[in-house]
């Protein structure tokens, strides 16, 4: 039995101090030692995207990541999308596209898209194909799913640029 260690970081805007083994997985961190399950485990190797998470502002495989290296990082989950109970915008255009199917990419695709909003609220189509890359989705196709990532882009623009993207 190995030794846990004690991690502080700031998760969905809350610091929280956790034990976790040395050889546990942010991912397996997240979804068993907090209990934030929204983080899907699709491959375990980085490839499919469905476990991606925010630290520091940039997308992260939480399989890849050891639990940790979170150790003062600013994590954040498809939890810490929704403030107060209010979806985030790109959360309601996901609904509205039908760009989701089985849900277990959804996290992922919606916290690699919140990334490249939060760096570039005017994206081309491409520029968000480009950024949803890492995500593998195998029920619904991308079409939905890039177009909803457009229309959110349009309405944090017309929100105001950067003030929805912050949230």
């Amino acid at each position: 039995m190995s030794k846990k260690t004690l991690v502080e970081a700031t998760i969905n805007g809350e610091t929280v101090e956790f034990l976790c083994e040395p050889r546990q997985s942010l991912l397996e961190t997240l979804r068993d030692v907090l209990e934030l399950t929204g983080s899907k485990e699709g491959c375990l190797t980085g490839d499919c995207g469905a476990c991606t998470v925010l630290v520091d502002g940039r997308p992260v495989c939480s399989c890849l990541m050891l639990g940790v290296e979170a150790q003062g990082k600013n994590i954040v989950t498809v939890e810490g999308l929704a403030i107060n109970g209010v979806l985030h915008v790109l959360q309601n255009k996901f609904l509205e596209h039908a760009a989701l199917q089985c849900g277990i990419c959804t996290p992922g695709f919606l916290i690699s898209a919140k990334s490249l909003l939060d760096r570039n609220p005017k994206p081309t189509e491409h520029e968000v194909r480009y950024a949803l890359a890492g995500n593998l989705c195998r029920c619904t196709g991308y079409d939905k799913i890039v177009k909803a990532v457009l229309d959110a882009a349009a309405d944090i623009r017309s929100q105001g640029e950067g003030k929805a993207a912050a949230r």
